[in-house]
C-alpha cells in the first residue's frame, strides 16, 4: 500500500458500484487504509472485497432503492461512484443507449444527490469515475463515451455548486485497464497491439493503479483540488 495506515481512520465511506472491478479495488484500499466502507452493488459480486467491507443491495437507477441502501448512514465522508455498464456494438439501439446513460451518467447524479447532506456535515469528497472516452468517441459505444463525457462534466459542474457546502467532486479518468471488460482486447494482438504501441508506459493499467490514484484525491493533500478530471491512462491521452 502506497499510503501510511490508517490514512482514513474514523472516516466513512461509500462507494458505488463496488463488488466487482475497480470499484471493489477501490472499496478494498479505503478500507486497508483505516475506513470504514459500504459497498453497494447488484448480486454477489466477484467475491474480491475483503470481509471487513460491508455490502448492501442497491440499484443505482431506482431512488427507491438507493435510499433504503443509505439507510442508517447518518454522515458520509468519502463517496466513489463506481458504477457502470458498457455493451459493445449493442449501444447503438436507442434502449441499450438510454440504459448505459440511466446507469453510468443518471446514476452518478442520484448518488451524489442523495449524499450531499451527509457530505455536507464532515465537509466531505466526491470521487466520480469518467474515462478517456469522456474525452475520444467510441465507434462501437455511442452510450458509453456519451455518458463518461457527461460524467466529467458533471464533475465540474457539481464542483461548482458543491464547493460552499465544502464538498469537493474531483473524478479519475482510466484509460486501458485490465479487468475482465477488456480481456477481449487484451487477447486479440491486433487489436491490443494498437493501443499499446500508443500508450507512453507501454503496458495495460491495472485496477490498483486507478484505485493508488483515486485515494489521493480523498486525501487531505488534494484540499484545494476540485473539479479535476485526472487521466490514469500512461500516457495514453497525450501521445
Amino acid at each position: 500500500m502506497t499510503y501510511q495506515a490508517g490514512l482514513f481512520k474514523g472516516k466513512r465511506a461509500l462507494v458505488a458500484g463496488a463488488t466487482q472491478g475497480i470499484g471493489a479495488v477501490i472499496a478494498n484500499h479505503l478500507a486497508a487504509l483505516g475506513a470504514e466502507v459500504t459497498a453497494l452493488g447488484l448480486g454477489g459480486g466477484d467475491g474480491t472485497l475483503e470481509a471487513a467491507v460491508e455490502v448492501r443491495q442497491a440499484d443505482v437507477t431506482s431512488a427507491t432503492s438507493l435510499d433504503a441502501a443509505l439507510a442508517g448512514i447518518a454522515t458520509l465522508d468519502i463517496v466513489f461512484n463506481c458504477a457502470g455498464i458498457i455493451q459493445r456494438g449493442a449501444e447503438h439501439d436507442i434502449e441499450v443507449f438510454e440504459k448505459v446513460l440511466a446507469v453510468n451518467l443518471s446514476g452518478t447524479m442520484r448518488v451524489c444527490t442523495a449524499t450531499r447532506e451527509r457530505l455536507k456535515a464532515s465537509r466531505g469528497c466526491i470521487v466520480n469515475t469518467a474515462s478517456m472516452l469522456s474525452f475520444f468517441g467510441g465507434g462501437l459505444v455511442p452510450g458509453y463515451a456519451a455518458s463518461k463525457g457527461g460524467v466529467a462534466q458533471l464533475t465540474k459542474s457539481l464542483a461548482i455548486a458543491y464547493a460552499p457546502d465544502g464538498i469537493r467532486v474531483n473524478a479519475i479518468a482510466p484509460g486501458w485497464i485490465a479487468t475482465p471488460l477488456t480481456k477481449a482486447l487484451q487477447d486479440d494482438p491486433a487489436r491490443a497491439g494498437p493501443i499499446l504501441a500508443r500508450t507512453p508506459m507501454g503496458r495495460w493499467g491495472t485496477p490498483k493503479d486507478v484505485a493508488e490514484a483515486a485515494m489521493f484525491l480523498c486525501t487531505p493533500a488534494a484540499s484545494f483540488m476540485t473539479g479535476v478530471i485526472l487521466p490514469v491512462d500512461g500516457g495514453y491521452m497525450v501521445s
